[in-house]
């Protein structure tokens, strides 16, 4: 299962992780109820596909639906990237304490938090809820900076899930973002340009060697250097006030 496999496998923070505060019960239960009632207006509101119709059959079962480890629940080009099953031990221990998924039906979810397979992105607007990502915009500024916990944010988040929680203040100036570009020579010069496909899976094989590495960079430009000592081709523009994000682009010549 994927939240949305063209746009949402790249919501990942990683932080130091204490418990992360979610209420999605009025959220599942108009979900379900949606699902229930009305397999074309869900489909609709879902944004859906027709080959994604089974989704909504999926969430009409969500109340009783069993659960697993979220790190097996979410797929997708990124996930593929990262490889949570293959990571070793003590890596597997880092991801579970590091890394949060931005989701629209449990605001965040460590990875190994167990919950059902659904489908529901963060851009979804629930006919009374609203828009996801403005429901929760008040539960993570809550909860999020006490989950960071004084370290570095490495936000791999795409737009629609970044509309949810915007770091603010000092927590921002140790937040970085992440761009992945691709360079390739057109007639003897260098062009640049963004491959969602790539950027989603250069994302993912970030976040491995991060993992089995062990490295902990304490803010941004640690975070370039240790990124550089893994194999990356790492651009930094620092922010030119401290309390905005570090913007990273991640230079790849060669797409995989």
């Amino acid at each position: 299962m994927d939240d949305d496999p063209l746009r949402r496998t790249a919501h990942l923070a990683r932080a130091r992780i204490r418990p992360v505060h979610r209420r999605p019960c009025r959220r599942l239960d108009e979900l379900v109820e949606l699902c229930v009632a009305d397999e074309e207006k869900a489909a609709e509101v879902l944004g859906l596909s027709p080959g994604l119709r089974g989704e909504i059959a999926k969430n009409a079962e969500l109340r009783t639906a069993g659960a697993r480890p979220a790190g097996e629940i979410y797929t997708g080009v990124l996930y593929d990237a990262l490889g949570l099953a293959t990571l070793d031990a003590a890596a597997k221990r880092r991801a579970r304490a590091s890394l949060l998924v931005f989701s629209g039906l449990w605001g965040a979810v460590r990875v190994g938090d167990r919950i059902p397979s659904y489908r529901c992105s963060m851009g979804v607007q629930l006919p009374r809820a609203g828009r996801l990502a403005t429901h929760w915009r008040a539960p993570m500024e809550s909860a999020l900076p006490e989950a960071a916990d004084g370290g570095l944010v490495l936000d791999l988040r795409s737009s629609a899930y970044a509309a949810a929680w915007k770091p603010q203040g000092e927590l921002a100036g140790r937040t970085a973002t992440v761009r992945v570009l691709h360079a390739r020579l057109v007639d003897g010069v260098e062009k640049r340009s963004v491959v969602s496909h790539f950027n989603k899976a250069t994302k993912g094989r970030i976040v491995r060697d991060l993992l089995l590495a062990g490295a902990r960079p304490k803010d941004p430009a640690r975070l370039a250097e240790t990124l550089r000592d893994l194999g990356h081709t790492v651009e930094v523009d620092p922010p030119a006030r401290g309390d905005r994000p570090w913007a990273l682009d991640v230079v790849v010549t060669d797409i995989h």
